[in-house]
């Protein structure tokens, strides 16, 4: 009988994900047991070197209030993402790979990490000093983590999980596809409270 997987896509840097993480800790809780979790990084705005426009910062912005006001997570809007800001999510999505690498049971909580650092404490995580720091918090060897994530194996992974994605066909985050052998079944695309999630998890559980 195949192992059933649980792929949760996400990008660190993408609201409606931090909106969706206390959902994830639930079915990591809930369905440790009957299913293996795995993350998949989307590559939300890999690449970028252009520093945000305002009009473009305010449209986040409303994402940002859009998100509180439907799931509760806690948000800093005031400063957040200031003049110059390179919105790049490939640092922080390749923290996590790198993250992966060194201890897999860190993957979960570092990215919680990362996300709560970005939109709460307001904190750079396109710097890897700050990505640094945080992999500390984690419980992470800050010189190691500097050298795994320095690493061209990691920046390839990273690519990897990437071009993954796209060949889903997965354009949106957060999603949510389930695996049993070489079988896929799309649970989610976009946000879901877990009330509407567990039905369709049960659904799929049980075939």
């Amino acid at each position: 009988m195949n192992e059933k997987i649980l792929w949760y896509v996400a990008d660190p840097m993408c609201s409606w994900c931090w909106g969706f993480s206390p959902v994830v800790e639930r079915i990591r809780q809930e369905y440790g047991d009957r299913l293996r979790m795995e993350l998949l990084l989307g590559g939300l705005r890999a690449g970028t070197r252009t520093p945000l426009p305002p009009q473009q910062r305010e449209e986040i912005l409303h994402h940002w209030h859009a998100v509180q006001h439907a799931t509760g997570q806690p948000f800093s809007f005031e400063g957040a993402m200031p003049e110059g800001f390179i919105y790049d999510t490939e640092p922080a999505s390749r923290a996590v790979v790198a993250a992966s690498r060194i201890n897999p049971d860190a993957v979960f909580p570092f990215l919680k990490t990362i996300q709560s650092a970005f939109y709460v404490a307001q904190q750079d995580v396109t710097r890897k000093e700050i990505l640094e720091r945080l992999a500390v918090v984690a419980g992470l060897d800050a010189r190691l983590f500097s050298q795994v994530f320095e690493s061209g194996v990691v920046k390839e992974l990273t690519l990897a999980h990437f071009q993954k994605v796209r060949q889903w066909g997965v354009h949106g985050f957060p999603a949510a596809v389930g695996q049993e052998g070489a079988d896929y079944a799309v649970l989610t695309r976009g946000y879901c409270s877990f009330e509407d999630f567990r039905p369709r998890l049960e659904s799929w559980l049980g075939n």
